[in-house]
């Protein structure tokens, strides 16, 4: 590859790895913040994104008849996304309380398979109720998908700023939630010392429900944004995307909401580069390269705490 094809592609690709990140980072923030409060490793949450990814294609069909929009496409895809964050929510609380509760205090080789068990559970209803093959959600009809905006010599979809624009706002609502409010105050205590903030007063169970519903919204909003930038959906998206947004919590450190934005956009970037400047045939494998890395160097993640062992 020369020097001025590097530079000419440099543009799109730093493009599409922000697109990818911004997605990893939404499903990533939802394990840190299970882990963080419950430490379990909830590997039902990539199912939860392919939940989500279901809803909004519902939302779409419902007002997108033959390439034509009943009502403003910019309408439909607010209405995608909040149905998607809702359903996606309900849907996970309902797992926590029937699935990971009654586990609390089992092994914690319990919940874990009870997640595994959840996620092909969730996966194989969706294939029976919904459709074993891939959805379209409507191959660039959308609004946001049709048109392009021209930086110089860079064509950029919409759909790329809509990824990377509603992260950041999602990101920041999150941000403001858990640092300013009474709920993300009590989040932080239960994730600091459950039992203790039991002891002071703090609802356990309603705050492991809050954390399983906003984790869930995210990711139900993460599957709602890669049906629309790449056209298509189906039941088994949801486990490679778990697995890449699990690589990328541990990558910023498991349990910081900071860490899981960190690192999932460092992942989604490292995918992009990696497969225009590489190879696009290992990019996956390329993940889990990063994961062992980064694990070998610095165990607890890039913006991780080292556990403390208490004597």
């Amino acid at each position: 590859m020369t020097i001025e094809l590097f530079f000419q592609l440099l543009p799109q690709t730093l493009v599409n790895g922000l697109t990818l990140g911004a997605v990893y980072a939404l499903i990533a923030l939802g394990y840190s913040m299970v882990y963080g409060i419950l430490k379990l490793l909830n590997f039902a949450h990539g199912d939860i994104y392919m939940i989500g990814a279901y809803l909004g294609y519902g939302v779409f069909i419902m007002f997108f008849v033959d390439d034509t929009a009943l009502i403003p496409t910019g309408l439909i895809i607010v209405l995608m996304l909040v149905v998607a964050m809702v359903g996606a929510g309900i849907v996970s609380v309902a797992v926590e309380r029937f699935a990971y509760r009654p586990l609390r205090y089992a092994p914690r080789i319990a919940p874990l398979i009870s997640a595994l068990g959840v996620s092909f559970i969730l996966q194989n209803l969706t294939q029976i109720t919904v459709s074993p093959r891939p959805l379209s959600y409507g191959s660039g009809t959308l609004i946001a998908t049709g048109n392009s905006f021209a930086i110089g010599d860079l064509k950029v979809h919409a759909s790329r700023f809509l990824v990377i624009g509603v992260t950041l706002i999602l990101m920041f609502a999150l941000t403001y939630f858990v640092t300013q409010t009474r709920l993300g105050r009590a989040m932080r205590a239960v994730s600091m010392d459950l039992d203790a903030a039991q002891m002071m007063g703090v609802d356990v169970n309603q705050v492991i429900l809050v954390t399983f519903f906003i984790g869930a919204a995210l990711a139900g909003a993460g599957g709602v944004l890669v049906g629309i930038v790449f056209f298509s959906i189906k039941h088994t998206m949801g486990f490679q995307a778990g697995l890449k947004g699990f690589t990328a919590a541990v990558i910023g450190g498991i349990g910081s909401i900071p860490g899981a934005a960190l690192g999932g956009l460092l992942l989604g970037l490292a995918e992009s580069f990696f497969s225009v400047y590489v190879s696009i045939t290992f990019k996956d494998a390329l993940a889990f390269v990063l994961l062992l890395i980064i694990l070998l160097i610095r165990p607890s993640g890039l913006l991780g705490q080292p556990i403390v062992k208490k004597v």
